[in-house]
């Protein structure tokens, strides 16, 4: 593989031109699509073969005209028992009626024919239907309907629209440019140059644009749920900014062991690039793999964001070289650019015959090595007390695992939005006035094979369900037209996300199962995230035994070791224990929950656990190869394998410590986003990094490499045959020249 990239990286530098003209056709291309072929994105989470989607779907077969989104006005008087006088009954009216001729509604229904009134005769909820699902309203519609109830309010009273209709996408605003920005100060003092962090910076947002236009032209033809391009624009920009850091900082190594552009880009691309093939194809695997869960919306949102991460790598082996090409020698600070005045030039030139930029001069001396950086000290310290580091290593991230074992999962509601927002006032509102289980109520569909059997089985069900714990009310039933199915609304004591409203949902499917002449079906938001919740709960071990078993594979393929593999594989399992904890303490028990701008603790949501055990496999393994491949090459070319660890972390520390501030830098900067989803992922895959590179990489991996000995590049012969080599060190490379260079990444 080393050989054929080598051919790649020389082939796009000498042919620069074109290659940038290439991407830019192509985003030109992707961008007019999206602008044109744009669908909504979906905010359901829809879940087949669960009780409660089958539910929705006979809903929607038998009562076509509530098949739309639903809306929940809450009303305020001033006065308790206001809304029983003609003055306050006058008022609800009017407010009713404005709500009907809202644009895209149904109708709406007066809370005082249907006793949608509070017992201090204070609160009310005036229901509204639209014609069309929340994810068809539109954002004119949406808006006249946050804005109803203007001249009611200037009457005294307190109007709050609320319901599934308020979903919509999470903006993308200038909270995330922080952290581009701090990613953009930490390639310059990385690089030292202006040129090469700024070539590098380019050629990640040029491949971002690319795979954010495709995804987004491609949401007219299939279902993208609002978080979906929000996870892919997360790690299209980290991996993006790290992959071009990796080629590019490799290729400025070659410029000063005095090799030229071209052969400096060909072997970064050669070597580095192999790296970043192999990272990418880890990332894509265990994004790809969320397939296995069978979960249409949280495929969708792997295979999204394992799309733009294959155009990152696409963009760093062939965009990046191209790049180089034009900046020449100028990638280099300037103390460093030890070259003759008159062989200077622009680094701007023809594409094949360009004389002055492939073959200039090389630096007319090449730098001592520094073994006295700050990664050599950390190697050298940390080997030398390996056994009480890894002892205090462990130590530490078993205590921040702690909250793991209390990790509850759910969808967010509208009790968990941020403050002020219209979807927590209406939430607040109704839960002062009636209850917390007002806001996320629960609809039971009974269907009989004819009218008679429904109309005998709805009494039996609904005593069923009012001798149950914890059910505050049972509203009587609406009967489909021909009167085969009933539905029947269930209201909680507790709120949505409360354990004993899961507690509720199973009590009251037990308690139905057995109604004879019908089946009883439980759903509604509330149902349908506990279905959710649950169905990844049971996918996770799975899921992460996959992961797992993958990377002790892959990496037995690189390293051709056992031992090696398995210590990356636990210490992937340290980072993702460690990184649960802290989002739990934080997010779900509410520890320094100001910090991260969050007002109300809730469980975490359904398919973070498994999106960051997918993600972070990935990025572990970037630091992973990037750290050992170093150790192994110095070990096979004699070093002893404490010299040889000393010799991987201090080459490769201050690359593997810039990328993660960047990774952490692009991750954190979603932190500062209200949407709670959003937020709780940025959050974990922050911490998931900053535990993984700065803790069991650069910490715990050099100690356990150092007291593992030799013993660490152990592999049986029987297996080191049976093995293919993938090469991604680069020794087919060296041998394809037919030199000693070294080819280390």
């Amino acid at each position: 593989m080393a050989t054929l990239l080598y051919r790649l990286g020389r082939g796009a530098l000498r042919r620069r031109r074109l290659v940038v003209a290439l991407w830019l056709v192509v985003l030109v291309v992707a961008g007019l699509a999206a602008a044109t072929l744009r669908g909504p994105t979906a905010s359901n989470f829809t879940m087949p073969g669960t009780e409660s989607q089958r539910a929705l779907d006979l809903l929607s077969e038998q009562f076509p005209a509530a098949s739309g989104a639903t809306g929940t006005i809450a009303v305020k008087a001033p006065a308790d028992g206001q809304l029983g006088t003609p003055e306050g009954q006058a008022v609800v009216q009017e407010l009713v009626q404005e709500a009907s001729a809202l644009p895209g509604v149904v109708g709406a229904v007066n809370p005082l024919q249907v006793g949608a009134v509070s017992p201090n005769g204070r609160y009310a909820l005036v229901q509204v239907q639209f014609a069309t699902g929340g994810d068809e309203v539109t954002d004119e519609q949406r808006t006249a309907y946050e804005e109803v109830g203007a001249a009611v309010e200037a009457k005294g009273w307190q109007v709050a629209p609320g319901g599934e209709v308020l979903g919509g996408e999470p903006e993308i605003g200038s909270t995330e440019a922080i952290g581009v920005l701090v990613a953009a100060i930490v390639l310059i003092i990385t690089f030292g140059s202006l040129v090469a962090a700024g070539m590098t910076m380019l050629n990640a947002l040029i491949g971002v644009g690319v795979g954010m236009a495709g995804l987004f032209a491609l949401s007219g033809v299939i279902e993208l749920t609002s978080t979906a391009p929000i996870l892919a624009l997360m790690l299209g920009l980290a991996v993006g900014i790290d992959y071009s850091l990796f080629i590019t900082s490799r290729h400025r190594q070659n410029l000063l062991e005095g090799m030229s552009p071209e052969e400096a880009v060909g072997r970064a691309v050669g070597t580095a690039g192999s790296a970043v093939v192999f990272a990418g194809a880890t990332v894509v695997i265990a994004l790809a793999g969320l397939a296995v869960v069978n979960i249409p919306f949280l495929t969708v949102m792997g295979l999204a964001a394992a799309a733009t991460v294959t155009i990152a790598v696409l963009v760093a082996i062939t965009l990046q070289p191209a790049l180089l090409g034009f900046a020449g020698h100028r990638v280099l600070p300037r103390r460093l650019r030890a070259v003759p005045t008159a062989s200077v030039s622009d680094g701007v030139g023809t594409d094949e015959d360009d004389t002055d930029v492939t073959d200039r001069p090389a630096a007319t001396t090449t730098p001592i090595e520094d073994r006295n950086g700050f990664g050599f000290r950390w190697a050298r310290l940390v080997t030398r007390f390996r056994v009480p580091v890894i002892l205090v290593s462990l130590l530490g991230l078993g205590l921040l695992a702690l909250p793991t074992p209390d990790m509850r999962l759910a969808l967010p509601d509208a009790s968990t939005a941020t403050e002020g927002s219209p979807a927590r006032v209406a939430s607040d509102l109704t839960t002062e006035g009636f209850g917390p289980g007002f806001t996320g109520r629960l609809a039971v569909v009974v269907a009989g094979d004819d009218a008679q059997a429904t109309a005998a089985a709805v009494p039996q069900v609904t005593a069923m369900i009012q001798r149950t714990e914890n059910v505050l009310a049972v509203a009587p039933p609406q009967l489909s037209p021909d009167g085969r199915t009933a539905l029947l609304g269930v209201v909680p004591k507790t709120g949505p996300t409360d354990e004993a409203t899961e507690t509720l949902v199973h009590d009251v499917r037990d308690a139905v199962g057995g109604v004879q002449g019908a089946d009883v079906l439980l759903t509604g938001a509330t149902a349908i995230g506990i279905d959710v919740s649950e169905k990844l709960s049971d996918a996770l071990p799975i899921y992460l035994l996959l992961v797992v078993g993958l990377s002790v594979l892959l990496l037995m393929l690189v390293f051709r070791s056992l031992l090696v593999p398995l210590k990356a594989a636990l210490g992937f399992l340290l980072t993702v224990a460690a990184t649960f904890g802290i989002t739990v303490a934080i997010f779900q028990q509410g520890h320094l929950a100001s910090l991260v701008g969050l007002d109300t603790p809730a469980p975490l949501v359904s398919f973070l656990p498994i999106l960051l055990i997918g993600i972070l496999f990935g990025l572990a393994m970037d630091y992973e190869v990037f750290l050992v491949s170093r150790m192994r090459e110095d070990f096979v070319h004699g070093d002893t394998a404490r010299e040889a660890t000393i010799s991987g972390m201090g080459h490769g520390a201050r690359v593997v410590t810039a990328a993660a501030l960047i990774m952490i830098s692009v991750f954190g900067g979603f932190v500062f986003l209200d949407d709670p989803i959003i937020k709780s992922m940025g959050f974990a895959l922050a911490i998931g990094v900053a535990i993984d590179a700065f803790v069991v990489r650069m910490t715990i991996v050099p100690a356990v490499m150092s007291l593992l000995g030799d013993r660490a590049w152990w592999l049986p012969r029987w297996l080191n045959r049976a093995l293919p080599n993938v090469d991604i060190e680069g020794e087919g490379l060296r041998t394809h020249l037919g030199d000693r260079t070294p080819t280390h990444v």
